[in-house]
């Protein structure tokens, strides 16, 4: 292998870590929003249970 060749490896290789590096990071932010979400709908879910009970312990 000539350093051409060697240069070319190189460069390919990292071309492809960057890529899926870049990938991760989108995928976790994606993650990020969705576990946002799911924990808004979580403490939601919460409030409407407790103002719930709440209500039917007051009849």
């Amino acid at each position: 292998m000539n350093l051409q060749e060697f240069e070319g490896q190189y460069r390919e290789a990292m071309a492809e870590a960057l890529n899926d590096l870049q990938t991760a990071v989108l995928l976790l932010a994606q993650l990020q929003n969705k576990i946002s979400k799911v924990g808004n709908s979580v403490q939601h879910i919460s409030e409407r249970v407790e103002e719930f009970i709440a209500d039917q312990k007051a009849e």
